[in-house]
């Protein structure tokens, strides 16, 4: 029992003397200092270096693109109104023709013989009408007999006319200048009514259609001059607006918007695509950001900006976008310092230093 007692005391005792007469020796010493070094250190290299951009005021060339194609001036599918035997085709494919040209003639023997039927029976009616108003005046006959051959006249008129008619649709002609496009029938060949024979366009001037979306139908006018281009080709040609669709497209949300261009050389081809570019009032105020600075998010976009040295979020609303920029409508204020690089390790309240 003493043994124990007296091991007891001996390791107090040198637990003692460990704490209060032995130092730290130098090797902890400087474990202590070089640690709460680095914890410094630490705090330091917690703040995210930035980059940042000043948000200030531009002048934005408001411009809108957009996809267009060219459309011939005049275009129609000439197609027989009557049934017959075509017996002459007067066309050239791809040959100019000027309007009222012939372009194709169908059989009219059979109408013919009925116009000259007709003729003769007109001939005759006109003979017994000339003898009856003598025999009328001396009440020969009565007038009920006279007003028959009278009324047989009339009918025999309307009759001509019928066939005169019918006769005209026996002609194609061209209803406009242009150029004859592929034909579809060969001479010889029997119509019935509605056949196509061929089609002709006129290409110039040239029609271009193009939309645009719908919150800048305000700032397109008629009479507004337009600029495009061929797909491939960076020269710029006019057009002048005409035309605004009434409607807007409800599942599209445009407006369809038709201008024309002058076209003496043929050099616009219609069917063509066509890079459409319209011109729209400067906005000398606009609040323009980098594209990279803006984040997509489930409810809109996002931006961060430096305040106090730490990174702040806010929701933006923007407007037209370059291929540079972005317009900002909303959520800016001028001098702000919006951040516009390692957007995606920052968190609100993360602490930054700008480079």
């Amino acid at each position: 029992m003493r043994t124990v007692i007296l091991i007891g005391t001996i390791v107090i005792v040198l637990v003692l003397g460990k704490i209060y007469v032995f130092p730290k020796s130098e090797s902890e010493k400087s474990a202590g200092n070089s640690g709460g070094k680095s914890s410094g250190k630490s705090a330091n290299a917690a703040a995210i270096p930035v980059s940042v951009y000043v948000v200030g005021m531009e002048s934005l060339d408001n411009q809108i693109f957009a996809s267009g194609t060219i459309l011939p001036n005049e275009e129609v599918t000439l197609m027989s109104e009557i049934s017959g035997r075509l017996v002459k085709l007067n066309i050239q494919e791809g040959s100019s023709i000027s309007k009222g040209q012939l372009i194709a003639k169908i059989n009219d023997r059979d109408l013919k013989a009925q116009l000259q039927k007709v003729e003769y029976n007109q001939e005759l009616a006109r003979k017994i009408e000339t003898r009856q108003q003598k025999l009328l005046k001396v009440e020969a006959i009565n007038l009920e007999e006279y007003d028959v051959t009278s009324n047989n006249i009339r009918v025999l008129d309307a009759e001509k006319e019928v066939i005169e008619s019918q006769l005209e649709k026996t002609e194609i002609r061209a209803p406009f200048n242009g150029r004859i496009g592929l034909k579809n029938i060969s001479e010889g060949a029997y119509l019935a009514p509605g056949t196509p024979i061929v089609t002709i366009i006129q290409s110039n001037p040239v029609k271009i259609d193009f939309t645009v979306p719908e919150k800048y139908t305000s700032n397109i006018r008629v009479g507004s001059t337009v600029t495009f281009n061929l797909d491939g080709d960076d020269v710029n040609h006019s057009a002048r607006v005409i035309a605004l669709d009434p409607k807007v497209d409800e599942s599209l949300r445009t407006l369809r918007i038709r201008a024309v261009a002058s076209n003496p050389a043929g050099k616009f081809v219609p069917g063509t695509f066509v890079k459409v570019k319209a011109n729209l009032a400067a906005n000398n105020k606009a609040v323009m950001i980098p594209t990279e600075a803006i984040v997509p998010v489930l409810k809109g976009k996002k931006v961060f900006i430096v305040r106090n040295g730490k990174a702040e979020e806010g929701m933006v609303t923007t407007g037209l976008r370059t291929d540079k920029k972005i317009q900002v409508l909303g959520g800016l204020q001028q001098g702000d310092s919006l951040i516009t690089s390692g957007i995606m390790a920052l968190k609100p309240g993360s602490p930054v230093k700008a480079r």
